[in-house]
């Protein structure tokens, strides 16, 4: 965002069914950064009457991994990616900053609801006025959350639609009838 330029930003969605339950994956590698983040995704999570949880991961590199592992458990409507990358002297910058993103990216098409909270700045000071006074661990949040209304909107319950549980005599294709061994 430029400076000086306004932008529309989505009210935050209400969920009228079950609250969501999202995961916050955290590089806190920028500890104070780190802390800003987490403070406003709390924050939105909390102010959109859903439940977090909160999982420390060593670097941006590791957040789509461990996104992908807590995955497995159903346990989570979305997820919220946070921390921070600040350009340095080599190359370096430039993989961690595609790869994560890159990560991310392909979990989302995969169908995690994912906010992307992962700062990529030239310098600290960037960096610290997007964690504190831009709030975008609170974006982030709202992103998952938005995505995570979606899905459900458009994901429609199957409502027992489906095979018909077998019966306990069942007629054998010669006639005989004989029962399920269970």
């Amino acid at each position: 965002m430029a400076a000086n330029e306004s932008h529309y930003v989505l009210p935050a969605p209400v969920f009228t069914d079950a609250p969501p339950n999202l995961l916050i994956v955290i590089s806190p590698y920028y500890k104070d950064i780190a802390d800003n983040l987490l403070a406003g995704a709390r924050a939105a999570i909390k102010k959109a009457g859903a439940t977090c949880d909160v999982a420390e991961v060593p670097g941006a590199l590791e957040i789509p991994t461990a996104i992908r592992l807590a995955g497995n458990s159903d346990k989570y409507d979305g997820y919220v990616a946070l921390g921070c990358i600040i350009r340095g002297e080599t190359t370096h910058y430039d993989t961690v900053c595609n790869d994560s993103s890159r990560g991310l990216t392909l979990l989302g098409l995969s169908g995690y609801c994912i906010g992307n909270g992962i700062l990529t700045v030239e310098n600290r000071p960037q960096a610290e006025v997007r964690a504190a006074e831009q709030n975008k661990g609170g974006g982030a949040a709202e992103a998952a959350l938005h995505l995570i209304a979606l899905t459900r909107r458009f994901n429609k319950p199957t409502g027992g639609i489906g095979f018909k549980p077998i019966s306990e005599n069942i007629i054998i294709a010669s006639g005989d009838k004989g029962t399920r061994n269970a």
